[in-house]
C-alpha cells in the first residue's frame, strides 16, 4: 500500500494525522538533518500501522516535505 505524507519537521509536538484514505501529515520534533527526521516519521508510521519498521519504506521525497511511503502489511 502507497501513502502520501506530508512532513512538518522541527515541530513542538509529534503527532499523526489522517487526511484521507491514503494521506496523512504527520509532525515531528527531529530537524530535517542527515535523515533524522525520515528515520522518526517511519518510527511513527510504523506505530501507527501497528508493524515493524522494516515494513516502511521512504519511496519517493527524501529530501521534500510530501513524501511517498509504501506500507507492507504483514
Amino acid at each position: 500500500m502507497l501513502i502520501k505524507v506530508k512532513v512538518f519537521p522541527s515541530s513542538k509536538k509529534e503527532g499523526i494525522v489522517k487526511k484521507s484514505e491514503d494521506s496523512f501529515e504527520v509532525k515531528v520534533k527531529e530537524k530535517p538533518e542527515r535523515g533524522l527526521a525520515n528515520k522518526e516519521v517511519i518510527r511513527i508510521l510504523s506505530s501507527y500501522f501497528k508493524i515493524p519498521e522494516s515494513k516502511t519504506r521512504l519511496v519517493k521525497g527524501f529530501k521534500q516535505r510530501n513524501k511517498i511511503f509504501k506500507i507492507i502489511k504483514i
